[in-house]
């Protein structure tokens, strides 16, 4: 795969003759070409220098929103890292977004937790900026029988806080529990029920709450 060189304006890493010829500092291109002309942004000498852009690689991105799945391509240098869990954004034709590795393909139907991204085949993913989180309402008699099921949706940083009281819409019902989605980073437990207890709209697989409505509680 072929890469173009950066443009007029663009930032890369190079060293530089005057302040740093060891370590690579920030530059400003200011004339592309085989050999571009830079400017250190840390003490402004202007140099030519040959730039070979890092070699990336097209990775498949399989993007689960809701009940929809986009398909997408992103690039990475084929000796990073990518983890179950990891997070980055993605460039679909509907949006951008942010989403979180729930599975990696390496190849057939093997999976694994983690892989070098040249061994990687298909990458699964699902959205995390925005999400639609169910809730099982109580009502406040303690009728479990009589529970109903709302989804609420929410920015993915969208914080459920156990003993607060959330309101959404016509919707409004105090926090006994919040569930841990399986990729979620690590929490204490997979259910949290303690006063205080927060998660993330987006590592969060059901909350639970007991109706506070003033209005009297009806059965459907």
């Amino acid at each position: 795969m072929s890469h173009p060189g950066p443009d007029a304006g663009d930032r890369v890493a190079l060293a530089c003759p005057s302040c740093s010829t060891t370590e690579p500092t920030v530059h400003e291109v200011l004339k592309p070409g085989g050999h571009v002309t830079v400017r250190c942004t840390a003490c402004d000498h202007v140099h030519k220098e040959r730039y070979d852009p890092p070699r990336e690689v097209e990775l498949d991105v399989i993007v689960s929103q809701d009940d929809e799945s986009l398909s997408t391509t992103v690039d990475a240098p084929p000796a990073d890292t990518v983890a179950v869990g990891d997070e980055f954004v993605v460039d679909t034709a509907e949006a951008i977004m942010q989403v979180r590795i729930t599975s990696i393909e390496v190849g057939g139907d093997t999976r694994a937790e983690e892989a070098t991204v040249e061994d990687v085949a298909t990458l699964w993913t699902r959205a995390v900026d925005n999400v639609r989180v169910n809730v099982t309402v109580h009502p406040n008699d303690g009728r479990r029988d009589d529970s109903r099921s709302v989804t609420v949706s929410v920015p993915g940083d969208h914080e459920f806080v156990v003993g607060e009281t959330a309101a959404f819409g016509d919707e409004e019902f105090e926090i006994t529990g919040v569930q841990v989605r399986d990729d979620a980073p690590e929490y204490r437990f997979e259910k949290l029920d303690h006063d205080g207890d927060s998660v993330f709209a987006k590592d969060t697989k059901r909350v639970y709450g007991r109706d506070v409505t003033s209005a009297a509680w009806s059965a459907w």
